[in-house]
């Protein structure tokens, strides 16, 4: 058995050495060396109960935490998770030192404690009901049940009444500690034996100071900015400007598939001021591939088909009436048109030239200045070697210069470093007399604070024991009642329930009738697209036959080159270009320029060359096209009025495609 004196000392000794202890960063052989040289001014016994006690809490740490974690979670939700320490040392020596101890020195250290902390703690420990339920089942899982009923539960339980005894005893000490009251003298007040002041003189008064007048608040504060109304405006344009889109657009709906011989005879014109383009012409034969149609292609193909019909029906009367043919107004046309094809191709072509002609004379002048940079960087050359001579020069005197001054600088260092560090010495020396004073005034107050902690504390659980209570309230509802709000409308959830299903049939009765509605509707669109169908049927079969007329008559006419001379302008830059290419080649020979270069621009050359080329090949590639596409336009206008005569139908698809 061990005999200690300050028992309270030794526990708060072992309690802060825990709350050192950091398993990831120290092991515990290091932690316990560390701790036997803080421990040395104690005796023998002591340093061994303290090291031993210490090592078992580390080494059992996982079935004392289950016990102390359970206790904060039950017992003590009102305690300072900062105590944890303490209820675990006082675990440990209950299970596994009591016998060791003895029940009287285990008295002796738990008395040294917190009354009503110990009382709540082995209240809850040595709980019967918890040793052999759940306690027993939380240590098996860590170590054998066998082992942990026969080593630890039944020597706690064996304990149990006397341990009882001493939570008996602490019991009655927290009883009498609430209803003594200590009397205390009354206090006599005597007067202090103060001296009489002197009559202070009165103080002159300071003149009040006045503010000065701020600047007014601008009339703008109180005013929407312009750039709300401004932005107002925009919407509101902008808006109207969309409602006029969306009218035109409604209105305008079919435009798209009808044909205005307005706009074809703006676009030929557009096409006569523009450049002449020729696509490559691709010779496939035109097969009749069948297209799945949706609802809205077949009703606006079957409108383009309807008025295209009518349009033909009236130039057909127009021309019973006497209209003329207008066959011979075609045939000037193209004339016409071949005639402007050909000057433009023949301007185009002197365009060509002359940019090659000045791509020549730019190759030239480029030249030129190559050799004016040469020179002029020969001489930029002979200056910059001069300036960096003088340069260097000036750099080794300044050097010099800032060395002289570098060897005074350190000499007035020296003293100042001397100097320095006696004024540093006399600092430390003020420094720590001043700190040695803040530590005594900041114990004495940490102290006093921690007084007041602790009442506090026990105030606040004291208020949450009180709140924590149950309080019971029960209220029954009537669903056949009204609320009693005093409305018009009120009604009960049993009215309003009945009220819901009568609206939910006569809703599903609507949508049956809603749903009859649209079938028969569909039913109509369907009979009204088949209809759409047979029409757009009968008119491709004429769209077919209109174009294989128009393919016999394409295969009958062979395509001719016509050769077009050459103007005397063509003939003249094409003259210049050769003799500014010699020249360019003469100069390229004086300037000596390196055979990397020379391969350089001798490519150059030929890429332009290449792409000069390739120009030319595509305008007569573009002017075989167009010339092609006026002569097939022209057979096509010819079948028209033939085909006029014979059907009317059929002339009226052809010459809908034909513009």
């Amino acid at each position: 058995m061990v005999k200690m004196v300050s028992h309270g000392k030794h526990i708060a000794l072992i309690v802060q050495q825990l709350n050192k202890f950091n398993p990831e960063n120290q092991s515990v052989e290091d932690f316990l060396n560390e701790s036997a040289e803080m421990l040395q001014t104690l005796n023998v016994t002591e340093e061994k109960f303290v090291l031993d006690t210490l090592a078992g809490c580390i080494e059992y740490k996982s079935l004392l935490d289950v016990v102390v974690n359970a206790f904060f979670v039950r017992d003590g939700k009102y305690c300072l998770i900062s105590e944890r320490n303490l209820y675990v040392v006082i675990c440990y020596l209950a299970t596994f030192q009591l016998e060791e101890l003895g029940l009287q020195h285990f008295s002796r250290i738990v008395k040294s404690q917190d009354t009503a902390k110990m009382h709540k703690f082995l209240r809850f420990f040595f709980n019967a009901l918890y040793l052999n339920t759940w306690i027993k089942d939380e240590w098996s899982r860590f170590y054998d049940s066998l082992y942990v009923k026969e080593s630890w539960i039944d020597p706690l339980l064996r304990w149990q009444p006397k341990v009882q005894q001493l939570i008996e005893q602490l019991m009655d000490k927290l009883s009498n500690r609430t209803t003594t009251v200590k009397t205390s003298t009354v206090t006599q007040p005597k007067e202090f034996n103060l001296t009489v002041p002197k009559p202070r003189a009165i103080p002159i008064p300071l003149p009040i100071p006045v503010l000065e007048k701020g600047p007014p608040v601008p009339p703008s504060t109180y005013k929407p900015p312009k750039e709300k109304k401004q932005l107002k405006e925009v919407k509101i344009k902008n808006r109207q400007k969309a409602e006029d889109l969306l009218l035109k657009a409604n209105t305008n709906q079919f435009k798209c598939a009808t044909t205005n011989p307005k706009k074809g005879e703006n676009i030929h014109n557009d096409m006569k001021s523009r450049p002449a383009f020729q696509a490559q012409k691709i010779q496939s034969k035109i097969d009749n591939i069948p297209i799945k149609l949706n609802a809205a292609a077949i009703l606006r193909e079957g409108a383009l088909y309807q008025r295209k019909m009518e349009q033909e029906l009236k130039r057909i009367e127009n021309l019973l009436r006497g209209a003329g043919d207008p066959s011979e107004f075609l045939e000037w046309q193209k004339q016409m048109r071949g005639k402007d094809l050909k000057e433009q191709l023949a301007e185009i072509k002197c365009r060509r030239l002359q940019g090659k002609l000045s791509h020549e004379e730019a190759v030239l002048a480029h030249q030129n200045v190559t050799q004016e940079n040469k020179k002029k960087a020969d001489l930029m050359r002979e200056e910059k070697a001069e300036l960096m001579h003088q340069y260097a020069e000036k750099r080794l005197q300044e050097q010099k210069e800032m060395r002289e001054l570098v060897e005074q600088v350190v000499e007035g260092h020296k003293n100042a470093k001397q100097a320095k560090l006696k004024l540093q010495k006399y600092k430390q020396q003020i420094v720590q007399e001043v700190s040695e004073e803040n530590r005594e005034l900041l114990r004495q107050a940490l102290e006093e604070e921690e007084e007041k902690l602790r009442k506090r504390c026990e105030l606040i659980q004291q208020i949450r024991a009180i709140e924590s209570l149950p309080i019971l309230k029960h209220k029954f509802v009537d669903l056949t009642e009204t609320g009693g709000h005093g409305l018009i409308c009120e009604m009960s959830i049993v009215e309003l329930r009945e009220r819901l299903a009568l609206l939910r049939e006569a809703q599903k009765a609507a949508e049956e009738e809603k749903r009859d509605q649209i079938i028969h509707e569909k039913q109509a669109k369907e009979q009204l697209l088949l209809d759409k169908l047979d029409q757009i049927s009968v008119f491709r079969a004429e769209l077919g036959r209109a174009a294989a007329l128009k393919q016999e008559e394409k295969k009958r006419k062979s395509q001719a080159g016509e050769s077009h001379m050459k103007d005397e302008r063509i003939l003249n830059l094409q003259k210049k270009i050769v003799e500014k290419a010699m020249e360019r080649k003469k100069q390229a020979g004086l300037l000596k320029i390196t055979p990397q270069k020379t391969s350089i621009a001798s490519r150059k050359d030929s890429l332009q060359w290449n792409h000069w080329k390739e120009l030319e090949e595509s305008r007569e590639r573009r002017f075989k096209t167009l010339q092609y596409g006026f002569m097939a336009r022209e057979t096509a206008q010819k079948m028209a009025v033939y085909e006029a005569a014979r059907s009317g139908a059929t002339a009226c698809i052809l010459r809908s495609e034909v513009k």
